[in-house]
């Protein structure tokens, strides 16, 4: 499963569904759309299979990296990717992944949405290895 940003309302903790364990989506975000992605787990799966993804993967967003990363999440999370505008800390918390029963479970903030309609090779490089995870 799959699932991209999501944003708390006054009406609902989205913290409390959207996942098979524990995290808390914040309201951290990387608007610099060529600010440095760095890999926090170069073996994982979901930056090796089907595409082996690299730093050029990331040249040509538009708008920005990602938003609403998550702030704090559970142990059987894996935090795969890392990325901060100039001058701020590190996000670790934009790329997500578990395994859960026979599959995968991954939260992702990172801006799809946007790299996708805008036709960026690596972004739909990366997303094809997300939605192809434990094939």
């Amino acid at each position: 499963m799959l699932v991209q940003y999501q944003v708390n309302s006054n009406l609902q903790r989205v913290e409390d569904q959207i996942g098979p364990y524990p995290f808390k989506p914040g309201r951290e975000r990387v608007t610099v759309e060529e600010a440095e992605v760095r890999f926090l787990k170069p073996e994982h799966p979901a930056l090796n299979i089907p595409n082996k993804i690299t730093p050029n993967d990331f040249e040509g967003w538009v708008q920005e990296r990602g938003l609403y990363f998550a702030t704090t999440w559970d142990s059987n999370y894996e935090a795969v990717l890392s990325s901060n505008d100039p001058g701020e800390a590190p996000l670790n918390g934009g790329l997500l992944t578990a395994q859960y029963g026979k599959g995968w479970y991954v939260f992702t903030g990172y801006a799809f949405f946007r790299q996708l309609p805008a036709g960026v090779p690596g972004a739909y490089r990366l997303f094809a290895n997300l939605i192809s995870l434990g094939k």
